[in-house]
């Protein structure tokens, strides 16, 4: 028989053996790290996990409180994009009150009141008491300009 018969079994080749899958390699200089979602499971953006739980009205105000260091995860001032997971604590200053939330669940979108409260749990300090807040300064209707002597007084009252 001669060599160029099919029927011959041939002995495997580097040629003919598929390509042994590339092991990734190891982040160091020249290399970036891989991404969060690669290592420790699925993630969502910070700023759109608050926006889409209802903390903040807008994706925008989300994305600047996070730049002004408003949002805090797991104690560290982040960027909008930092990835959030479950079980990571989310602190929010807003609207002159702090939530402190912890990540149970990840979503992407806006949704409703009711599902979003499942989505994380409330560790919030309760908002202080309507009494203790100030009072808002109020004039009786038509009693024009205040003088100087009231605005210093309203001062006063405001501690300012």
């Amino acid at each position: 028989m001669s060599a160029d018969t099919p029927d011959e079994p041939t002995e495997p080749t580097e040629e003919t053996q598929p390509a042994a899958p590339a092991e990734p390699a190891e982040p160091g200089p020249g290399r970036p790290a891989p991404p969060a979602a690669a290592v420790g499971g699925p993630s969502v953006r910070v700023d759109s996990w608050v926006w889409s739980v209802r903390l903040t009205k807008t994706r925008s105000q989300a994305s600047a409180a996070c730049k002004g260091g408003h949002i805090r995860v797991n104690g560290d001032r982040v960027k909008p994009s930092q990835p959030v997971k479950p079980g990571d604590e989310v602190r929010v200053w807003h609207s002159g009150r702090e939530w402190r939330v912890v990540v149970t669940k990840l979503i992407k979108k806006r949704v409703g009141a009711p599902v979003a409260v499942t989505c994380y749990i409330d560790n919030s300090p309760p908002p202080p008491p309507r009494e203790l807040a100030a009072p808002a300064a109020v004039r009786p209707r038509g009693a024009g300009r205040p003088t100087k002597r009231d605005r210093r007084e309203l001062d006063r009252l405001q501690g300012n």
